[in-house]
């Protein structure tokens, strides 16, 4: 009898077994795929400029990762796998011929990592056509306006969001009048044009103007440059525009007067910030630190973001038909969780994710815009950038 009884609890047993095997490769032969590809191009390593701040040469890639990982621990409850490849083209490779023959037909997203000039080049492509692009990288006004392409959808602030994020802040604290400081190059040229555009906005004034033609040598800068240099009418803040830091950090404590800068160096409005801590921050970034050895940049942050748009979209809609996920994506209903306090969208108008932007010193977070007061019809965020009036971006989801 015990014989029995022991034969017909194994034979249960394995019937078990058998029927939560099987019931477990219908589920994964069930599951919905969504593929993701990760596009970027090694970078030459620029000059040193500092021994302080270490090349970084993996930006991006590493956040793309690690919403990956979010994407599919959702996945496993809504019958959702989501897989990312990367390609990084070689510094002397050809970005095109890569998107064009290894991204192929069974890539639907693209998250690109790669400079402005590249991001239309690979948009007109035919082959890109009918796929949804994640800008990740760059801030350049004119990929959001004139330049625009419906099917790129910009993940970190532009330069106009930023701009704007730091006249707020001026605003608030009564620093009206601007003493802008320009380097040479053509990015810096561009984010002048934001400042004054915020300026103009915002009821600032900008009392003097000058291009920094002097030397990049930081002993004597400390010297005697920035002292003569800034010895101009009066002004309650310097804004200074250098994106590449070749001469920005030298005008803190050495100004004829003593003032604030703002900018790229001083106070800079930016997308995430190792200083940032509230409304969950801390959690991501060190997880973002345990897997990558080191703080989370901006780039990491936006990569991050386009692939969990990617899944966010996935999720509510249960789909992985990219017309379908960029409708939602558009729409009203589309929220995503960006650690930033309140929700992040894309606006219809030009695909630019709207959001906080951080205003941040080396060390401490100081505010986070838009800054309260500032009102809108629609959303506070719409306060950042070129509000639906203003843009000249022509495409329509």
């Amino acid at each position: 009898m015990q014989s029995i009884n022991l034969f017909l609890r194994i034979t249960i047993r394995i019937l078990f077994i058998i029927h939560f095997l099987s019931a477990n490769l219908v589920y994964a032969e069930a599951k919905q795929s969504i593929n993701i590809a990760y596009l970027t191009q090694d970078q030459k390593v620029p000059p040193p400029l500092s021994n302080l701040d270490a090349f970084i040469p993996n930006k991006g890639v590493l956040g793309a990762e690690l919403a990956i990982d979010d994407n599919n621990t959702t996945g496993q409850f809504t019958g959702q796998q989501f897989v990312l490849k990367k390609f990084i083209v070689p510094l002397d490779g050809d970005v095109v011929d890569t998107f064009n023959k290894d991204v192929g037909d069974q890539y639907s997203y693209v998250v690109v990592n790669l400079p402005a000039e590249l991001i239309n080049k690979i948009a007109d492509l035919p082959s890109a056509k009918q796929k949804l692009l994640f800008d990740a990288a760059t801030v350049d006004d004119a990929l959001r306006n004139e330049q625009c392409r419906s099917n790129v959808l910009h993940i970190l602030p532009d330069r106009a969001m930023r701009a704007d994020a730091l006249a707020q802040y001026m605003m608030k604290k009564r620093w009206n009048k601007w003493f802008l400081v320009i380097g040479a190059t053509e990015e810096d040229r561009l984010f002048a044009d934001a400042l004054r555009r915020a300026a103009k906005r915002f009821g600032m004034k900008i009392v003097e103007e000058k291009a920094w033609e002097h030397t990049y040598d930081a002993r004597r800068t400390a010297q005697s440059d920035v002292a003569v240099f800034t010895q101009v009418d009066d002004y309650d803040v310097l804004v200074v525009a250098d994106e590449q830091g070749r001469f920005g950090e030298y005008l803190e404590y050495r100004t004829w007067n003593a003032r604030p800068v703002i900018g790229t160096q001083g106070l800079v409005a930016t997308s995430w910030h190792r200083t940032h801590e509230q409304w969950g921050a801390v959690q991501i970034q060190n997880r973002f630190k345990e897997q990558a050895g080191r703080w989370m940049e901006e780039q990491d942050y936006a990569a991050y973001l386009a692939v969990r748009a990617i899944g966010e979209a996935a999720t509510r809609t249960k789909s992985n038909d990219v017309n379908r996920l960029k409708d939602y994506v558009l729409s009203d209903a589309f929220a995503l969780q960006g650690y930033k306090g309140n929700p992040l969208s894309f606006r219809s108008w030009d695909g630019q994710l709207r959001q906080p932007v951080l205003l941040a010193a080396p060390r401490s977070l100081v505010a986070v815009a838009p800054i309260e007061g500032f009102l809108h019809p629609k959303t506070e965020l719409d306060t950042l950038g070129f509000d639906q009036p203003e843009s000249t971006c022509k495409w329509s989801k």
